[in-house]
């Protein structure tokens, strides 16, 4: 008899203490997976730059399009989520937006970098592309490289706050006093156009399309142009999705619709309109590898 109390109150604190741990389990499980809420609202936001082809909004047709946005919708689509809403951002500021949940996903074809796989997760690349350089006509200081700028001493280079131009630019010895950063690459043409820079780099389709649309005869595309050799490996650049490092079933989810899409007649059909050919797959190149390569570019620039 005297052991019975002892007994029924060790059988209670079991049993509370079990409630309390049940409790702390259904509390983690009802914090849903940014997929999850998206699939549940049918809408996921995407963070943009407004750099035609890769992203940007369309007047005419009144919405977000370009190769990220235009593969992200079939993707999602397949998922079950029926809109991308988008969250128009600067390029320097896209990954802290993504990280401080402005948005659920970047698609703005942005290149995968060792250093940016230190702050965000990336699905596999979408392409695979070389750079360009807009100079005035005739291209007075024949600039046909990133080399060319270096040893020309009085060239001066526009390059977009926060893309992979200004790794290459230092990377190879173009010095600080001869580098112009702008906001975005409007802004970057404008500066050839006006002389402030006497050329602006960016990747192939980048310089193509602003060339297209600006229809200025006193502007050009260097022709012959070399893509930048560092550590002597030509570089190439190979753009993808960037995520929320958490976000590891969104990220499984979009690299299984990637295998089964890129290189398709559907998938060459909807970014044809951008430029991109078959030329511009990706390949057999993970972002693991691009994660890991060892470049020893500024570590200034993330």
């Amino acid at each position: 008899m005297g052991r019975r109390p002892r007994f029924l109150f060790s059988l209670l604190l079991v049993t509370l203490l079990g409630c309390q741990d049940s409790q702390t389990t259904d509390t983690s499980n009802s914090n849903p997976s940014t997929l999850a809420q998206a699939k549940s609202r049918g809408v996921i936001r995407v963070g943009y730059a407004n750099e035609a082809p890769y992203a940007y909004q369309d007047p005419k047709q009144g919405r977000l399009t370009g190769e990220a946005p235009e593969i992200a919708r079939h993707l999602f689509h397949k998922m079950g989520i029926e809109k991308i809403e988008g969250v128009l951002t600067e390029f320097g500021a896209l990954i802290p937006g993504l990280k401080a949940k402005r948005f659920d996903v970047i698609a703005a074809g942005m290149y995968i970098t060792p250093q940016r796989c230190n702050e965000v997760a990336f699905s596999n690349p979408t392409y695979g592309i070389g750079e360009g350089l807009i100079v005035k006509k005739k291209n007075p200081k024949n600039l046909h490289s990133y080399e060319d700028i270096a040893r020309t001493d009085t060239a001066r280079l526009g390059i977009v706050a926060g893309t992979i131009e200004l790794r290459y630019a230092r990377a190879l010895g173009i010095p600080e006093n001869r580098l112009r950063i702008f906001p975005d690459p409007l802004g970057a043409l404008a500066g050839v156009q006006t002389g402030r820079i006497d050329a602006f780099a960016a990747t192939r389709l980048t310089i193509q399309n602003l060339i297209h649309r600006a229809n200025d005869s006193d502007i050009e595309r260097a022709k012959p142009f070399k893509d930048p050799v560092i550590h002597g490996k030509k570089v190439m650049g190979y753009g993808a999705f960037a995520l929320r490092k958490e976000d590891r079933e969104l990220r499984d989810a979009l690299n299984k619709g990637l295998a089964e899409f890129l290189g398709t007649p559907t998938h060459l059909e909807l970014v044809k309109p951008f430029g991109f050919t078959q030329n511009d797959l990706p390949g057999d190149v993970t972002t693991g590898e691009l994660c890991a390569a060892n470049q020893k570019f500024d570590p200034k620039l993330n």
